[in-house]
């Protein structure tokens, strides 16, 4: 198991909500999805950009035989 998730422990149910419940209280319900597409957005962005770096793939010729 990893050394970070035995540190943290796996988060459960509870963990989860009480999250939700913190974030509902620091942004309020109206940022929440502005916040989302944002996040969306961002995660897009890195993997164009990831695809972008990679360098194509080699065709071979498929007119030599």
């Amino acid at each position: 198991m990893n050394a970070l998730a035995i540190f943290l422990g796996i988060p459960g149910p509870m963990q989860i909500v009480l999250v939700i419940v913190v974030l509902l209280l620091f942004f309020g319900g109206k940022k929440i999805p502005e916040l989302m597409k944002g996040l969306g957005s961002g995660i897009k962005e890195f993997k164009n950009a990831a695809k972008e770096d990679q360098p194509a793939p080699k065709k071979e010729d498929e007119t030599k035989e």
